[in-house]
């Protein structure tokens, strides 16, 4: 992509209350823009990282055998009310009704749903484990929607949902996506620090929020240090080392706030191990055993013919509220670095351009085209500016590396850097070699 042909909207001054850097970022490189409050069009840039996370989201949740589907954004009240949560959701839920008369919803999330597609559907043990999920849009009608897409009204997410025999396979399930979801975030390059919550108005008896330190986050955490030494490669994928891996996390002591109790924190975890910290949810999952199913008549045939409620879990990553939590963890000194994987582009080409001097940019269309022909996804920046400028502004963009044309190039030897390290001179041959590992 050319510069000069990409929408990229760069604002010079931000408004005077946008509080957290991310939201500053968003905005000022145009990434998004506010609709209304707490609702965004997502632009090109912006659009482009997002949809990189929820490959990664997707792909990770394919490798555990979850089935992606898509449920629809409107949902029907009756089995809402079916459930009991239709009245008791609260004011967050956005009720409509159609021209009919039929009260509808725009979904917050999809356990009523996704339990009556699965009852109408499966009748008998032999098809259980399921494991399904979507991305979809999502509604919560926030009372005081703030921080960007952090804390917005309407968010994309990642939401699965798992149906079981027993205890025992609904806990493998949910073991199945804890280790999941660490691969995830770990190739995000994020540090998620799985922590016990509360299951809010999900239900269930066993819940975990995946968070990530972050001074504006706003979740409080108190944790033993310990847990930021458990490595994951630690872990295979099989059920006996899945279960390990969760008891391994759970067995040292790590709370959001809702669970903190400060006697039992002192009494399980030394002063010099202590941490207090904010933090930003990036996940959560919970176990709820039949809470939905019994409610729904979500019923099956077991081997002896007796008809059982399933034992249920649901799981959600908020693929939309990512892109600002990597900033949160990613911006530093005034510059944005995106970690590859989800870089909005690979490479940034930076010619020197004047009016007496084009030489400069012509050599950056012929490397432009040698990247573009080894499917390396490259900025062209062929607008004339200072190079100051340009430097600042990439800088704001956050793409990992750069190539840079300028005074320190010669035929053969171009100024290659990552954007927060000091440049060197290599080949065009080296410089690929170095973006294609």
């Amino acid at each position: 992509m050319y510069l000069s042909k990409l929408f990229i909207p760069i604002l010079k001054d931000l408004p005077s209350d946008e509080k957290i850097k991310s939201h500053q970022l968003m905005l000022k490189a145009g990434m998004i823009k506010q609709s209304a409050a707490g609702i965004y069009s997502w632009l090109p840039l912006g659009f482009k990282v997002m949809k990189k996370i929820e490959q990664i989201v997707r792909e990770e949740q394919n490798k555990i055998g979850a089935q992606e589907m898509l449920m629809p954004t409107i949902q029907s009240s009756e089995i809402w009310k079916e459930s009991g949560r239709y009245d008791d959701y609260g004011d967050e839920m956005l009720r409509i009704k159609d021209r009919q008369g039929r009260e509808m919803l725009y979904g917050p999330t999809n356990e009523e749903l996704i339990t009556e597609i699965f009852r109408s559907s499966v009748k008998s043990y032999k098809l259980l484990p399921q494991m399904l999920y979507h991305i979809q849009w999502k509604f919560r009608d926030e009372i005081r929607p703030r921080f960007g897409v952090m804390r917005c009204r309407e968010f994309y997410m990642k939401d699965a949902y798992s149906f079981d025999l027993n205890e025992e396979d609904a806990k493998n399930s949910y073991n199945k996506m804890f280790f999941s979801y660490l691969n995830t975030f770990n190739r995000l390059e994020l540090k998620a620090i799985p922590m016990s919550a509360d299951t809010g108005p999900i239900g269930g008896d066993l819940s975990h929020e995946f968070i990530i330190l972050a001074d504006t986050g706003e979740s409080q955490i108190y944790a033993d240090k310990k847990i930021f030494d458990i490595r994951l490669d630690n872990f295979k994928n099989e059920k006996l080392s899945l279960d390990k891996m969760r008891k391994d996390f759970s067995s040292i002591y790590a709370v959001t706030d809702e669970k903190f109790n400060e006697k039992e924190f002192n009494s399980k975890v030394s002063k010099d191990n202590q941490v207090k910290m904010k933090g930003i949810e990036v996940g959560h999952i919970f176990y709820f055993g039949e809470k939905y199913s019994s409610k729904l008549n979500c019923l099956i045939d077991d081997q002896n013919g007796k008809k059982i409620a399933v034992k249920m879990g649901s799981y959600g990553i908020g693929v939309s509220r990512l892109v600002g939590a990597i900033i949160e963890a990613k911006y530093q000194n005034n510059i944005m670095k995106w970690p590859q994987s989800i870089s909005p582009y690979e490479v940034a080409i930076i010619p020197n351009i004047s009016k007496n001097n084009r030489e400069y940019l012509k050599k950056g269309i012929e490397i432009y085209n040698k990247l573009k022909k080894q499917n390396i996804d490259a900025l062209l920046d062929d607008v004339e500016e200072n190079m100051a400028s340009k430097f600042k502004k990439h800088d704001l963009i956050g793409i990992p590396h750069q190539i840079i044309l300028g005074a320190k190039s010669s035929n053969d030897k171009f100024e290659f850097k990552e954007i927060d390290k000091k440049s060197e001179l290599l080949t065009l041959d080296q410089i690929l070699s170095k973006l294609l590992k």
